[in-house]
């Protein structure tokens, strides 16, 4: 069966990929510049413009599923511009995805569309589900309008479903990978005043999740892509910390954040506690349910 990943030689889309070609999976990538990308053996890429549905459209013909995760990263320093770019990258994508289900005459069984927990916007300490509301902010906003462009293949019968995902663990990219550094040189520690909420899953456990999802054909709608276990930015500092054997005692101060990132930094400085009441009522296990054990599943070989 064949799966589309538009987006996947990132991150997270190289890690699926595998997992998926492991599985048994026919796994095609759709990239801007295939030649450069570093695939698992037998994931084949396909060159896309990121934007419309030429040359590609034909494989979406047929395909088991589609799993969109493209779109620009929002780990930069936010001006007006790259704002401009961040959301048209991902609305241009999804446009694209919803012309190739459009032209195909078997349709693919499931749509996966990437999302974000910054769709709950700054909440304090609420603890949130998948049945809360958005927030107001940029990504808030963001994310509303990316789940609500892939809407169309719902009437054409394909089943949908949303991604909302937290922040991601795993060495190798990602939000952990670049706190690394200042922690093996004894300058970790929180964000700011580090109350606002981390809600995060190691890699693995995302990887396990959009295979869970795709293959569960009740399944439909958002999902929070979370560990059970969301905490204080200044609790993941403290358990980072303690897994490499280092101190967390100094912060990154707000206007540090703000000098780097821009309008960005709320990014950083703001957050949620989000759970995935959803995922765990459909009976998904992980494997990593708390932090420490993730962390010291990802960083043994560091100490």
């Amino acid at each position: 069966m064949r799966v589309l990943i538009p987006g996947g030689t990132g991150f997270l889309g190289r890690a699926l990929a595998g997992r998926l070609q492991e599985a048994g999976y026919e796994v095609i990538v759709l990239s801007r510049q295939p030649e450069r990308a570093r695939l698992p053996p037998g994931v084949q890429a396909v060159r896309w413009d990121g934007r419309t549905a030429a040359g590609w459209a034909s494989l979406a013909d047929g395909a088991f599923a589609i799993i969109n995760l493209a779109g620009e990263s929002i780990g930069q320093r936010w001006t007006e511009a790259v704002k401009r770019r961040i959301r048209e990258s991902r609305l241009q994508a999804s446009q694209a995805v919803v012309e190739a289900l459009a032209a195909a005459s078997t349709k693919p069984q499931v749509l996966l569309q990437s999302s974000a927990v910054g769709y709950y916007g700054p909440r304090g300490d609420e603890q949130l589900t998948e049945e809360d509301p958005p927030g107001t902010d940029f990504l808030a906003r963001l994310a509303v309008e990316w789940e609500a462009s892939t809407q169309p293949v719902e009437a054409m019968g394909v089943r949908r479903v949303i991604l909302r995902t937290g922040v991601v663990l795993e060495r190798d990219g990602g939000a952990l990978a670049q706190m690394l550094l200042p922690f093996r040189l004894f300058l970790g520690g929180p964000l700011g005043d580090g109350r606002q909420g981390f809600s995060w899953i190691h890699r693995a456990d995302w990887v396990e999740a959009v295979k869970f999802l795709m293959e569960h054909p009740e399944a439909r709608g958002p999902y929070n892509l979370t560990a059970p276990r969301p905490v204080r930015n200044a609790e993941f500092a403290r358990i980072l910390g303690r897994v490499l054997g280092r101190p967390s005692w100094l912060p990154v101060p707000a206007f540090a954040l703000r000098l780097a990132f821009g309008e960005g930094a709320d990014f950083l400085l703001t957050g949620q506690f989000v759970r995935p009441r959803r995922l765990l009522e459909a009976g998904f296990r992980f494997r990593y349910p708390d932090l420490e054990s993730a962390l010291r599943a990802i960083l043994q070989r560091d100490r």
